[in-house]
């Protein structure tokens, strides 16, 4: 019997749970399947990709040293199952789970019945605090803490691998049809590129990251930057949360500490936010495509302004700083949390775009994009999940408060370079011309026509009602504080020595 390992987002061999209890059990074949289909949806893009070839490549030489291979199958699923069904006669399949779009949960279940058909057991494991088939939020925080201290599973040591033909070259973008999509400064992929990348951060770059977290000036180096690797896999959450915890006992209490404990105990919470959030599209899958409170449906038109939609993907709204966050996004492939929950009210309330539409742009420019973060982050800055507090951002404040001398604006929108100031972040307001464009709509009267709309619904006497719903399903339930393990507690097991 062969123990067939399907890597999805878990491109990694430590922690990786269904590899090694596959490898106990006797011959393994790790599968990754380029799933052309997949590349070729609205919320995936090259640079994506071109992450997960960098990591799939790492990969693929751990295995070896391993005495193994990474098959590469550039294909549908199932018929990938059936090429390794009709090789190898009778398998057993072990992979994650993984809570993805509506495209991958699809595609999932006709890989559950293909598994039933020829009957084929297919061991999902869990990998995050993610829970399947969740009766009730009640408890899950405490759940969240309890898997996450869970040892480390470690990598096998040796694997056990048939001889076969299957491929194994990983394609470029180019070769999977993939558009041009060059992003000159996204961060590589691969495990030890994850590994260092958290060891920084929590030894150098993080010190301050509760306060210089939510700038753009700031974030690029005090934010963790280890998003894409948790969205791929080349590192578990277990693993992060684990060296949190080990890093935050290493610290004395006392002043010269103070700022390192506060900064990683609020990073602390946000690696529990992440699958929090990640939970509520688990639980209700419609969240992608669905307005998440009803009373919404139909606040906005179905598709927006062709004009607007491409100014925000343009990066030439005529707001100075909501158009450096585009053109920064589309460089780096990423952006700090809040830029990214300004520029989706942005697109919402002052462009008046449907959430589906900006949303899925963003999606292709984020090369972390998680659509259990995303897609109910898009309806909580949209205004339409009814139970958040309506929070219109105003592109301008956000500009004098996180980047009061201008230094992000004018490295991402180079027309500004000679503009003095007083006046970068708001140009128009200068006497000379430059040739960057003035604002395609109007601030206040944008602001007040959206606040009046939402609101106009949130007065409804139906409005409660279906909040109380909203509520049950998907807010977060208070808990006892969170406390870091005591260092006996502590089971990490993660090496960040280099």
């Amino acid at each position: 019997m062969i123990n067939v390992v399907w890597f999805k987002r878990d491109l990694r061999i430590e922690d990786h749970r269904p590899l090694f209890n596959a490898a106990e059990r006797g011959a393994v074949l790790p599968v990754y399947i380029v799933e052309p289909e997949y590349w070729r949806l609205e919320d995936s893009s090259a640079r994506q990709w071109d992450f997960v070839r960098d990591c799939l490549s790492e990969l693929q030489t751990a295995l070896r040293a391993r005495g193994s291979e990474l098959f590469v199958l550039q294909m549908d699923a199932v018929d990938a199952l059936d090429l390794i069904h009709a090789r190898f006669g009778g398998v057993t399949l072990w992979s994650h789970e993984e809570t993805g779009n509506a495209w991958t949960y699809a595609r999932d279940k006709r890989v559950a019945a293909w598994t039933k058909g020829h009957q084929t057991p297919w061991n999902e494991i869990t990998q995050t605090g993610v829970v399947r088939r969740l009766g009730s939020r009640n408890g899950w925080a405490s759940h969240w803490d309890r898997v996450m201290a869970e040892p480390i599973t470690p990598a096998p040591k040796r694997l056990s691998t048939p001889q076969c033909d299957l491929p194994t070259h990983i394609p470029n973008g180019r070769e999977l049809g993939l558009a041009s999509d060059p992003c000159p400064e996204r961060q590589s992929g691969g495990r030890q590129v994850a590994l260092r990348t958290l060891d920084s951060f929590l030894h150098v770059r993080g010190r301050n990251y509760r306060f210089e977290m939510s700038s753009p000036v700031t974030a690029f180096d005090a934010s963790s930057r280890i998003s894409p690797h948790l969205t791929w896999g080349t590192l578990s959450m277990r693993e992060a949360a684990q060296a949190t915890w080990r890093r935050l006992n290493e610290l004395e209490p006392g002043p010269a500490t103070k700022a390192w404990r506060n900064s990683l105990t609020s990073f602390s919470g946000r690696l529990h936010w992440h699958c929090h959030f990640i939970q509520k599209l688990e639980d209700d899958p419609a969240i992608e495509f669905a307005n998440m409170h009803s009373a919404y449906d139909g606040l906005r038109p179905e598709t927006g302004d062709p004009e607007r939609l491409a100014a925000f993907m343009e990066g030439r709204t005529g707001y100075p700083f909501a158009d450096a966050c585009l053109r920064a996004l589309d460089r780096h492939g990423w952006l700090n949390f809040r830029m990214r929950a300004m520029l989706m009210s942005f697109a919402s309330y002052h462009l008046w775009l449907p959430w589906r539409e900006s949303g899925l742009f963003l999606a292709r420019r984020f090369v972390d994009y998680e659509p259990g973060i995303h897609w109910p982050q898009v309806q909580m800055q949209s205004g339409t999940t009814g139970m958040n507090t309506v929070r219109i951002y105003n592109p301008i404040k956000q500009s004098y408060d996180h980047d009061p001398q201008g230094v992000f604006i004018r490295r991402y929108v180079p027309e500004l370079d000679r503009v003095p100031d007083a006046f970068v972040h708001e140009p128009w307001k200068w006497g000379e011309r430059t040739s960057y464009p003035v604002p395609i709509v109007d601030h206040s009267a944008a602001t007040k026509a959206a606040r009046d709309a939402v609101y106009a619904i949130r007065k409804a006497s139906r409005h409660s009602e279906e909040t109380a719903r909203v509520i049950a399903k998907h807010a977060s339930r208070k808990s006892t504080p969170r406390r870091k393990p005591s260092k006996s507690a502590d089971p990490l097991q993660l090496s960040l020595k280099f």
